[in-house]
Parts: C-alpha cells; sequence; structure tokens
C-alpha cells in the first residue's frame, strides 16, 4: 500500500476512532479538536504539524516520527514516546495531560513543557539538557541516570530528584523547590 504525502491540511474535530486515518507523512498539518485515543499510529510520520485540543491517550506510537511537532491542551497519557523514531525528534507541549507517559532513554535536548502535568512520567536515561519545565506538576516522575545539566524546573513543583543519581550541573532550581533534591535523604526541613 503507497503511504500519503499531506503537507498543510487542517483536521477539525475528527474521531479517528471511527474514521480511517491513513499512514503516511504529515506536514505541517494542524489538527484541532481530534479524538486519536487508542489509535494505531505506528510509522506515521508529524513534521512541523500541531496538535491543538486532541486527545492522544494510549495511541500506539511505534517508530512514529514526531519532528518539531507542538501539544497544545493535549491529553498524552500513557503514551510511549521511547517507541517513537528518534530521528529528529522534537517536541513542544504546553497546557498538555502526560501523566504515566514514558520518555526513557530518549535525546530531547532543549524540549520545553509549559503549564503540563507530568505526573508519574518516566524520564529514566532521558538526556533533557536545556530542558524548560515552566509550571509543571512533576509528582512522581521517575529521574534515574537523568541528565538535566542547565535544565530549568525553577517554577516546577512536587518533583523529587536524586543528585546522586541524576546529571543536574547547572540546572536551575527554586530555593523551594531544592527542596526536591533532599527527598532521599529522609530529613526534616522546617
Amino acid at each position: 500500500m503507497k503511504e500519503l504525502n499531506i503537507d498543510n491540511k487542517e483536521y477539525v474535530k475528527v474521531d479517528f476512532r471511527k474514521e480511517k486515518f491513513y499512514r503516511g507523512e504529515y506536514d505541517q498539518c494542524n489538527f484541532i479538536d481530534c479524538n486519536f485515543s487508542d489509535v494505531n499510529l505506528a510509522s506515521f510520520e508529524f513534521i512541523e504539524c500541531e496538535f491543538r485540543n486532541c486527545n492522544l491517550s494510549n495511541t500506539k506510537i511505534n517508530n512514529t516520527a514526531f519532528k518539531d511537532v507542538r501539544f497544545i491542551n493535549c491529553k498524552l497519557l500513557g503514551l510511549n514516546f521511547g517507541d517513537c523514531d528518534n530521528f529528529l525528534l522534537s517536541f513542544y507541549f504546553e497546557d498538555s495531560h502526560l501523566n504515566f507517559a514514558s520518555f526513557y532513554k530518549l535525546v530531547l535536548k532543549g524540549v520545553e513543557f509549559n503549564n503540563c502535568n507530568l505526573q508519574e512520567v518516566d524520564f529514566t536515561e532521558t538526556n533533557l539538557t536545556n530542558a524548560i519545565f515552566e509550571n509543571c506538576d512533576l509528582s512522581r516522575a521517575i529521574f534515574s541516570n537523568t541528565i538535566l545539566e542547565k535544565g530549568d524546573l525553577r517554577t516546577s513543583y512536587n518533583y523529587s530528584i536524586n543528585p546522586e543519581i541524576n546529571r543536574i550541573k547547572k540546572a536551575k532550581f527554586s530555593q523551594l523547590g531544592v527542596l526536591g533534591l533532599l527527598n532521599k535523604y529522609d530529613i526534616i526541613i522546617e
């Protein structure tokens, strides 16, 4: 089956659980108020696309390419971004819910998360050099062998990061947030 090449198309209020979404390359397309939940997007390619007010929860994204893709006010619950095609992988997330997502072993230098819910997200062995976490809830997020060098977490909260098993050189934290670096010591700070 020949794959499609779609350029500059806008999809509005489409429920892709009910309507066929053809595998192919989507370049500079906008998806607005669309539902992709539980849809198989394996081996699709999205280049300079924007997803706005979309639900992609539990979507299958094996070998899916996301190149300079923006997610704004989206539900991305439980996605395993570690299964994506990592060639030129590039994201921007704003006002989105990514609870239970995984970014295991990805290189996401300079990625931005703005006003996102990142509860129980797995950042194990992820390279987040220069990443920006602006006003994000990182409750129970997993940071293990994670590179957070030069990252900015000053306005984020509820994180627990062990400096002994993560690289945090020159990362920025607020004075209040620095307590999230001491959790492993089980100490009382008053």
